[in-house]
């Protein structure tokens, strides 16, 4: 019977282990990303401009939910100039982008 529950509690701690690193998003691959269409407003540095905001430094979860907002609609975004950037983003891409950006500091 404790041989059971240690093998659960076991592969328990292994499958949040899993998930905590999928849910950190890779800097590298982030940067990648950023390069191709982030960079155009938010500047290669994601300090932003007196048009766009700094992005650098912003926390990971905070930043994915605001991707997240503007692909759902749920943040409007007048000129769409947002909504055009995430709409091909995966959930996968935002976590990445998040990282790079989280890593330049503010």
């Amino acid at each position: 019977m404790l041989t059971k529950k240690l093998i659960f509690a076991v592969m328990f701690m292994l499958i949040l282990a899993a998930g905590g690193i999928q849910a950190g998003g890779d800097p590298a691959r982030g940067q990648e990303l950023a390069a191709s269409d982030c960079a155009d407003c938010h500047g290669d540095d994601g300090k932003g401009d007196e048009d766009n905001p700094s992005i650098a430094g912003l926390d990971s979860v905070k930043h994915v939910d605001l991707l997240k907002g503007y692909k759902s609609g749920e943040i409007p975004d007048e000129d769409e100039m947002m909504i055009d950037s995430v709409e091909g983003l995966s959930d996968q891409d935002m976590a990445d982008l998040a990282a790079y950006y989280a890593g330049l500091g503010g």
